[in-house]
């Protein structure tokens, strides 16, 4: 049986490609065991290509973010972008999408974990590290204050524009 995130995961990788698509960009799924990447992107021409990685949510939890690996805080290319894709608490809400580039989320997963790590848990304990990390829209809620807090990541919404900075394959 199939679970419910791997279905949610390839409805947001399939909502990029049509965002992609729409917009005139060739765009294909990459093959499936590509470690950073889920979609392959380049231009009519083939002059600049670019890779994706699709983190998909449901309205689910209390700090409205996603899932994320300590892998995250090293993974940078001027190539990679991530797709954060927010499909909201019904069927009938409308998506919203995040395109980020993977150095602004690798400074951000990396900065905003050590702020998390340096404070104390609830009970005043040192906390543990750990591989899981969480990308936030909003992370002074958890009282991790990074210069990151509430409308931060607008500045990325429906951004699609942001592909374009990839570097260009042909000189």
């Amino acid at each position: 049986m199939v679970s419910n995130s791997t279905i949610v995961g390839a409805a947001g990788e399939h909502y990029v490609m049509c965002q992609l698509l729409r917009r005139e960009m060739i765009a294909a799924l990459a093959p499936a065991g590509v470690p950073n990447c889920d979609i392959v992107v380049t231009d009519g021409r083939g002059d600049r290509l670019c890779a994706i990685q699709v983190k998909t949510r449901q309205d689910k939890g209390s700090d409205g973010g996603w899932h994320m690996g300590k892998k995250h805080e090293s993974i940078q290319s001027s190539n990679l972008f991530y797709a954060f894709v927010d499909f909201g608490k019904t069927l009938t809400d409308h998506p919203t999408c995040y395109v980020v580039p993977s150095a602004v989320i690798a400074d951000v997963i990396k900065r905003s974990h050590q702020a998390w790590l340096s404070a104390p848990g609830k009970k005043g304990q040192q906390r543990k590290d750990s591989e899981f990390r969480r990308f936030l829209p909003d992370y002074e809620k958890t009282g991790v204050l990074i210069g990151c807090g509430s409308g931060w990541l607008d500045q990325y919404r429906e951004e699609w524009s942001v592909l374009g900075n990839a570097k260009s394959l042909v000189g």
